[in-house]
């Protein structure tokens, strides 16, 4: 079997880590997708020269009127859709993919897009195509993580969750998503109550085995919406932050800022904090986590606590993100395709397929803890 996959973004931070595992991967057919000629080509270039092998490209708009007539011509089956942000992003290139006949997935983050996938459920289906949103850390591998040891609790109260990436900067798009909704009111549950926290405040410091301690703010991810019909829970929370304090410092600053009115387009401090982050990167430890505390009850009626972490080394935590669509690819070269319709990724991929996908235990290791310590 070969299946033809365009990575639409092939040349960016994400996009590259997805196209170097998929021009290694037997079946696959890669084509690379960009605006810009010259990176596209000198990514095809570096993959070609690298891997051995051949794979093609397609310069233009995935976000365009064209798009559809293009996956057409070059017979794609697949889409991967790395372009970010995608907070205020349009559905255009998963439009594109069901009026093509073409399956989609893409690596989006952001709640509003990934849950509002589902409003393309019907055309997708009647098209017999498959649209998958968020096929990335959150809600792939978070809600994996927590289906893998579902069957331990008999009941979820609660959820906590969050990533401390390592310092290294990610490209200027992710920077530019996850500061889009600093100082911005994110909706949480908090004893089966809405409430709102502000994005990047509410500083806490968290010591994370082998990270030491981490500074971590609120942020706002799909899994807020999709968990509490998922597993029951009653509270949820999620938290990130930069492997640097002064990273989570600024972040908070900016936010308050923002709140208050002092600052009115994030998205020209995020040019200069990503800027500013780059001559800090060799401060870091090269170390990343993810990691989830789920409390409730146990089989046996006790209170159960899981806490669970994966960790990367060297870096590699772009790795975990990038990683859900190698997954995904792997598992349909199997014979696996998933139902038709629009909706999250969610159930697509167990936790041992994200890993092998990843393949590089030396750098990424995934730990659990059960305990029954009271909430």
């Amino acid at each position: 079997m070969t299946l033809r996959v365009m990575v639409v973004g092939g040349y960016g931070n994400f996009g590259s880590i997805v196209c170097r595992h998929l021009i290694a991967m037997p079946g696959v057919a890669l084509v690379l997708s960009g605006r810009d000629s010259h990176k596209l080509l000198r990514k095809v270039d570096e993959l070609q020269a690298s891997s051995g092998r051949v794979c093609a490209s397609w310069c233009g708009d995935a976000m365009g009127p064209a798009f559809t007539a293009t996956l057409r011509a070059l017979g794609i089956e697949w889409v991967i859709h790395t372009g970010g942000p995608f907070q205020g992003q349009s559905y255009a290139v998963a439009q594109s993919c069901i009026a093509a006949g073409v399956n989609y997935c893409d690596l989006a983050d952001c709640r509003t897009f990934v849950n509002g996938i589902d409003a393309l459920d019907a055309r997708a289906k009647q098209a017999g195509v498959v649209i998958l949103s968020g096929c990335s850390s959150v809600p792939t591998l978070s809600s994996a993580i927590i289906d893998q040891y579902r069957h331990r609790f008999q009941r979820i109260d609660s959820i906590e969750h969050g990533i401390s990436s390592s310092a290294k900067m990610p490209g200027l798009s992710t920077v530019e998503g996850v500061l889009a909704y600093a100082g911005k009111p994110i909706k949480q549950l908090k004893n089966g109550q809405v409430h709102e926290v502000s994005g990047w405040q509410d500083l806490t410091l968290r010591k994370m085995p082998r990270l030491g301690t981490r500074v971590l703010a609120n942020v706002d991810v799909p899994d807020m919406d999709i968990f509490p019909g998922r597993y029951g829970a009653k509270s949820l929370s999620f938290k990130a932050g930069s492997g640097l304090k002064l990273g989570g410092v600024a972040n908070y600053l900016l936010a308050e800022a923002l709140r208050v009115g002092l600052v009115r387009d994030p998205a020209i401090w995020a040019a200069r904090l990503h800027r500013w982050g780059t001559w800090f990167e060799c401060f870091g430890d090269g170390k990343s986590a993810m990691y989830i505390d789920v409390k409730g009850q146990g089989a046996d009626g006790q209170p159960l606590c899981m806490t669970a972490q994966l960790t990367a080394n060297n870096d590699k935590g772009p790795e975990i993100p990038s990683c859900a669509a190698v997954a995904l690819v792997a598992k349909i070269l199997q014979g696996y395709l998933p139902e038709p319709g629009a909706r999250a990724c969610v159930g697509e991929i167990s936790v041992d397929e994200y890993m092998a996908a990843i393949n590089d235990p030396e750098n990424l290791q995934l730990s659990v803890h059960f305990s029954d310590e009271p909430g």
